[in-house]
């Protein structure tokens, strides 16, 4: 076969696009068996592990482990991953990226190394047509198996494979599952090379690129290094799709790949620049040709910008790109429209791209609004602290300085060091460093310890994976079923007694488990001998059904056949709030516009909660608007029905998709006429008559260009006016009026307020003059300049503000200090200085800030004028003692 395939390589391989690549690999795949699957959401899944999707296999981490059964054995997919890692190296070199896709092909306990090392080659030679002479397997050093394969039944010539040993060629993470690798290196030939003699697979240079790796998962790892091997083996397969693409297309880096390229050459349009003609321009191309990607595919998946978690690398990705365009010379914003030419190239392997432009094309532009204000304020501040350096003739700003400027304001420490270079000012970057470690400590410790799997282990992993429950609630709230399972808190049981508390799984229920938002079912379950209160109902792994509660009476035994009975009541009141969110969906996207995406809900009985993308606070007359329409829809009475149909004739109707979730080959469509259709997997009223009422409570944000209402429906609303009427009968009554005239006499006693306000004021205004006195005698000459320093009792601010103003006319010219005590823990202070005595060098602000330390406080402000505030009285004279000399130094 290898004689064949080196003789059929004459030609130069067939050029192919990253698109066609990526059909390429999958339908290869699929034609061998395996389940081909749509890339999984970059946001993790049930595993406090990840950050982000980082690798092809690690959305699929159940089914290796065997906690989850999944649709199929053999599975191909192409994964859209994130690794922020060498964020810094990014754009520097023409090799690193934070957004890549991984193609993989996986093998849960069906196949094994024979397999996954022929169809790897046929990929490679048979169907990309690469030149198998310039192909080179390496393998983990103890692993003779993978050598046999590769040399007696693929015909590699022992020398052409090459042994590497437990830091190249073995994967493992931790505890787990984990097991040796086989590689395919491709040489790209001697101009790639680093002319070094003995330069061949493994060296650090460019020529030979590693373009598969098989993963053969066949031992455990209890953490300890012991290693037992697994009864289910897999194969995890893992290729760089860019890289692919890097050999196939012959060029240098994954910056010149099609769909990069593309990309590449819009960032240079914009910019009015070359590549390759300028090296410092080169890397803010690179910068923005690949954060854009990252940062369009995670606004694709619902990822928004925050100051945290993923969030926070969504800002600083879109942040530090933006700053690139402008060392670029791009004026204003940019990146929503580059965004669009990022979706043109990947929107054939990701349609939802297209499906969601608007909405990243919004997230993006609002952000980079934010960061254009950011830029602006941070060189305010670095301003400031510039001053303060020349003001001390230092010329290193500290390294808690630098980190203030790029965590708290985000801005970026390499724009820092570029401004501050060109004033010959340096930066403790040491400082730095370890300013950004113990931020990096921090948020270490908050995270969850986490096992392999990305969260603790509890009872229910004990639980045979092959168990499951199908939920037979939709139209009934009774039924009879067969307990499978019976767990303590602790254990898989037998039997649970009167007192324990436990979950129960069986065959079938009606009960509806907590997801999508909808809190999960209340009622009991029985039989002739005992009763399970069931508090709530959860989901479990692997498609299993857990009712959580307590065993009130009698005992209930695993093979119990069991009455189940949904607790009506709960169910209906649940089902009115949760069919009022679609309703409410519907609303705001017909009020706000069709950006408006579901970002999370919450229904229970009691209430319904509404997160949406949004980026300013709804109006008053908005928020009417959408209570209106709904209950306008609730009192057409239509019909709500449910449909199972596939995606493509769900998305078809026009149905709404839940943002980022992941759907199977059907969905169940709810729909309520052509007003709302939605993939919905939760309880509904039959009608929407029977929600009755729909009342808006609360409109307010949550995160940023993230909004939330919080609304009744029904009994709620009722009890809520109930309320309102009781508190406007106890309003009444306190303000002694009827309460038609309730606020027509709230206005009046405001004005009274007003008025007893200013009078009281002007009565503080004018004890605090009679205890200054005469004033006169406290005024000092300071090197020709006239100082007054005085202190005064129980004056506010407000008031030291008007008095300062006063003293600075009496005296004509000068610096002006008052002081006053609230209390013992509480001072007020302002300094005032006359335009002349400025120009002298004369400055309220650094007066103010020098003596505030003494009264335990701080502060600052203009040459002209600045206040401060203190918590200890106790130091007011030494303060006032102070005053000239720190005058004395200004002048």
């Amino acid at each position: 076969m290898l004689k064949r395939q080196l003789n059929r390589r004459k030609n130069k391989v067939q050029y192919r696009g990253v698109n066609e690549l990526r059909r390429l690999y999958l339908d290869f795949f699929e034609s061998k068996g395996h389940l081909k699957m749509k890339s999984f959401s970059l946001v993790p899944h049930n595993d406090n592990s990840l950050l982000i999707i980082n690798s092809g296999m690690a959305p699929l981490k159940p089914y290796f482990t065997g906690q989850e059964i999944p649709p199929r054995r053999r599975v191909t997919t192409c994964q859209k991953c994130i690794r922020t890692g060498d964020i810094e190296n990014v754009g520097k070199t023409a090799r690193h990226g934070t957004f890549f896709e991984m193609l993989g092909n996986f093998s849960f306990g069906d196949y094994f190394k024979t397999e996954a090392i022929h169809w790897s080659w046929e990929f490679l030679t048979e169907v990309v047509g690469l030149d198998a002479n310039r192909l080179y397997p390496s393998i983990y050093e103890e692993d003779d198996e993978a050598f046999e394969i590769w040399n007696k039944q693929i015909g590699i010539a022992p020398e052409r494979i090459f042994r590497f040993g437990k830091e190249d060629n073995f994967w493992e993470h931790g505890a787990g599952p984990c097991g040796p690798c086989s590689e395919i290196y491709y040489d790209r030939g001697e101009k790639y090379g680093c002319g070094k003699p003995g330069c061949t697979v493994g060296c650090d240079c460019d020529r030979y690129m590693e373009v598969w790796n098989n993963v053969f998962s066949q031992f455990n790892n209890d953490g300890k290094g012991n290693y037992t091997d697994l009864i289910q083996k897999n194969i995890d397969t893992g290729m760089g799709l860019e890289r692919l693409a890097v050999v196939v297309q012959d060029v240098d880096s994954i910056f010149d790949v099609d769909t990069l390229q593309a990309l590449r050459n819009k960032v240079c349009e914009m910019a009015g620049v070359k590549y390759k003609e300028d090296e410092k321009q080169d890397v803010s191309i690179r910068v923005i040709t690949d954060h854009i990607r990252s940062v369009t595919f995670m606004v694709s998946d619902g990822i928004m910008p925050s100051n945290e978690g993923r969030g926070y690398v969504l800002r600083r990705l879109l942040r530090r790109a933006a700053r690139h365009g402008r060392l670029l010379g791009i004026e204003g914003k940019f990146l929503s429209k580059l965004c669009e030419t990022v979706i043109e190239g990947s929107k054939d392997g990701y349609p939802e791209l297209e499906e969601k432009k608007e909405f990243i094309t919004k997230v993006i532009s609002e952000e980079e609004d934010k960061f254009n204000k950011t830029i602006d304020q941070g060189l305010s501040i670095l301003s400031d602290m510039e001053k303060e350096l020349q003001e001390k003739n230092q010329s290193v700003l500290s390294g808690e300085d630098a980190f203030k400027l790029y965590d708290t304001y985000g801005f970026p420490i390499d724009l820092t060091k570029e401004i501050l270079e060109e004033k010959n000012i340096t930066i403790d970057e040491d400082g730095f460093i370890k300013c950004m470690n113990e931020q990096r400590e921090k948020a270490r410790k908050a995270r969850k310890t986490t096992n392999y799997m990305g969260a603790d282990a509890t009872v229910y992993d004990k639980i045979d994976p092959a168990i499951t429950s199908e939920f037979v609630g939709y139209d009934k709230l009774s039924n009879d079923s067969k307990v499978t399972v019976l767990t303590t808190e602790e254990d898989v049981v037998e039997a649970l007694s009167e007192g324990d508390k436990g979950t129960v799984i069986v065959d079938q229920t009606v009960f509806y488990a907590t997801m999508g938002g909808q809190e999960g079912d209340k009622g009991y379950i029985t039989t002739s001998e005992g009763e399970f209160k069931v508090d709530t109902t959860i989901k479990l792994k692997g498609g299993k059904i857990g009712h959580v509660g307590t065993m009130t009476k009698g005992m209930l035994k695993a093979g119990d056949t069991v009455t189940l009975t949904v607790d009506s009541e709960y169910r209906a009141d649940t089902c009115k709030n949760h069919s009022a969110t679609h309703l409410l969906q519907k609303a705001l996207r017909t009020v706000l516009g069709n950006h408006v995406e579901q970002k999370g809900s919450y229904v229970d009985p009691e209430r319904l909660r509404f997160d949406f993308t949004h980026f300013q606070s709804m109006t008053e007359e908005e928020i009417k608007k959408v209570e209106d329409i709904v209950n306008e829809k609730i009192a057409e009475a239509i019909p709500v029905e449910t449909k199972i149909m596939t995606i493509e004739e769900a998305k078809n109707t026009g149905a709404m998709a839940l943002f980022g979730e992941k759907y199977g080959e059907k969905v169940r469509v709810v729909c309520m006429g052509d007003f709302s259709k939605e993939f919905c997997g939760g309880t509904h009223v039959a009608n929407t008559a029977n929600i009755r009422l729909f009342k808006i409570v609360s409109e307010s944000g949550v995160a940023a260009g993230v909004r939330r209402i919080e609304a009744l429906t029904d009994k709620g609303v009722l009890k809520f006016f109930n309320n309102l009427e009781t508190l406007v009968k106890e309003a009444s009554i306190a303000a002694k009026a009827e309460s038609t005239q309730l606020v027509k006499r709230i206005h009046t006693m405001n004005d009274e307020i007003k008025a007893l306000i200013s009078e009281n004021d002007k009565l503080k205004a004018e004890l605090a003059n009679n205890a200054l006195g005469d004033v006169t005698d406290n005024v000092v000459d300071v090197k020709g300049v006239k100082l007054l320093a005085t202190k005064v009792d129980n004056v506010d601010m407000n008031e030291l503000r008007n008095l300062g103003d006063k003293l600075k006319g009496e005296i004509g010219s000068g610096v002006v200090l008052v002081v006053s005590a609230l209390a013992a823990d509480k001072v007020n202070m302002i300094a005032m200085a006359t335009d002349d005595v400025v120009a002298k060098g004369a400055h309220a602000g650094n007066l103010i800030k020098s003596v505030a330390s003494l009264v335990g406080g701080g502060g600052g402000g203009r040459p002209n004028m600045a206040q401060a505030g203190g918590k200890n009285a106790s130091g007011i004279d030494e303060l006032l003692k102070k005053a000239p000399e720190v005058l004395a130094e200004q002048l």
